[in-house]
């Protein structure tokens, strides 16, 4: 599965798909699994653990708010990439939900993206590194958007 996304809570799915709508766009395969880095911890070690045995390209992208655990555990496990997207859903919460996934301890390497669609884009990207079809499509996806300009 080259994307994987890792959602804190069930209620992440709608945002998450804004996700898998661009990734679908690229012909690039996702699955959403659902496993809160502090409810059961034991689970995204475990999914982790699984992933690392892949042998094709992989990254990984959690969607979590409030503290952001799960990118942190995900990123301190896993030797593929992990970008994480928080569900920023209001001001109030922009603050708090950004701060705690921007810090993050050293060998803890997560990038944060906000955008959704820059989320998928930036995984596509890190993906097309290995995939000459998948670059292709990259370089007329940024031609397209030069072109409206």
């Amino acid at each position: 599965m080259p994307v994987t996304l890792l959602l804190g809570s069930k209620s992440d799915t709608d945002f998450a798909k804004k996700i898998t709508a661009v990734l679908d766009e690229f012909g690039v395969s996702s699955e959403i699994l659902v496993a809160s880095a502090h409810k059961v911890p034991e689970k995204v070690v475990s999914i982790i653990e699984k992933l690392n045995k892949s042998t094709e390209p992989t990254v990984i992208i959690t969607v979590v708010g409030m503290s952001n655990g799960l990118g942190g555990v995900a990123a301190g496990s896993s030797i593929h990439p992990v970008i994480t997207c928080p569900p920023l859903k209001g001001l109030d919460e922009y603050l708090v939900d950004l701060h705690s996934s921007l810090r993050m301890p050293s060998d803890v390497p997560v990038m944060t993206v906000l955008h959704p669609k820059n989320a998928a884009l930036a995984a596509i990207r890190i993906l097309a590194e290995a995939d000459k079809k998948l670059q292709k499509k990259v370089a007329e996806r940024i031609k397209a958007v030069k072109g409206g300009y």
